[in-house]
């Protein structure tokens, strides 16, 4: 399998090694079978991208992520959902209630690696776009009165201002929606050439927030419905994630915020 990464996209394989490594083994907290299938398949050493803290945080916010999209999707089971900056991120497995009508978007580069491993299904379609761009949203299917859109592991690598730009793409593009986004911490940010995954990456956060609330200053039609540290999934199975929860990232993890417009 020839898969080449550009510098974002090469944080991909931080969530996949993880995500690979933790189906493998014996009592998984998630599942993903195509995680482990893509990283066999590479043969490469990826033990880098899968240090302790970023191994419990992305299996955290994995399991978060995926209680939010279902509680929605139990209030909306006919809604339009968007994977906006898929990656190789496969959330529509996890959360398909047989009735959902889901695209994975990407930039058009990151789509084309993507096809090397995965294929359109029923209900399921992979499709280029821009974060910052709504061009793409014209293709999208008319007969959904409710859109929801999660962004996981994208916005960090925003600027303040390319935020701004796809919140308001967002609301402009969609007359009623939810959007489900992990909100970068700004001692992250700061501290990101110590991060202990990222830093062997040449990718770089640009921008961090101490609250959703500072999105809704970005874009007031949003509404900032909830918002929960990775803190309260993480504390739940080790000590060392317990210790971390409780000093180090109380209040300087990254969160999900759930947003309505």
């Amino acid at each position: 399998m020839d898969l080449k990464f550009g510098d974002i996209q090469e944080t991909a394989l931080i969530t996949l090694a993880v995500r690979a490594s933790e189906t493998s083994r014996p009592k998984p907290r998630i599942r993903d079978e195509k995680a482990k299938e893509i990283i066999e398949t590479l043969g490469v050493d990826v033990s880098k991208y899968d240090p302790f803290m970023s191994h419990e945080g992305v299996v955290a916010r994995t399991l978060m992520f995926a209680e939010a999209l279902r509680k929605l999707i139990a209030q909306y089971p006919d809604a339009l959902c968007i994977n906006l900056g898929c990656g190789f991120d496969d959330k529509f497995s996890q959360v398909d209630n047989g009735k959902i009508e889901w695209y994975d978007v990407d930039l058009p580069d990151q789509i084309a690696v993507r096809r090397k491993v995965y294929d359109d299904r029923p209900r399921c379609t992979m499709m280029n776009g821009n974060a910052l761009s709504g061009e793409w949203t014209a293709g999208l299917p008319k007969d959904h009165s409710t859109t929801i859109v999660v962004m996981e592991g994208v916005l960090e690598y925003f600027t303040k201002g390319q935020t701004a730009t796809c919140l308001h793409m967002l609301c402009d593009s969609f007359e009623h929606g939810y959007l489900v986004a992990e909100m970068n911490s700004m001692f992250i940010v700061k501290h990101s050439k110590q991060h202990d995954a990222i830093k062997n990456t040449n990718a770089t956060f640009k921008w961090g927030t101490e609250s959703g609330a500072e999105f809704v200053e970005l874009e007031p039609r949003l509404t900032l419905l909830s918002e929960h540290s990775y803190n309260e999934e993480m504390r739940k199975y080790t000590f060392l994630a317990k210790v971390f929860a409780a000093t180090v990232g109380k209040k300087n993890n990254n969160r999900l915020a759930v947003f309505s417009w």
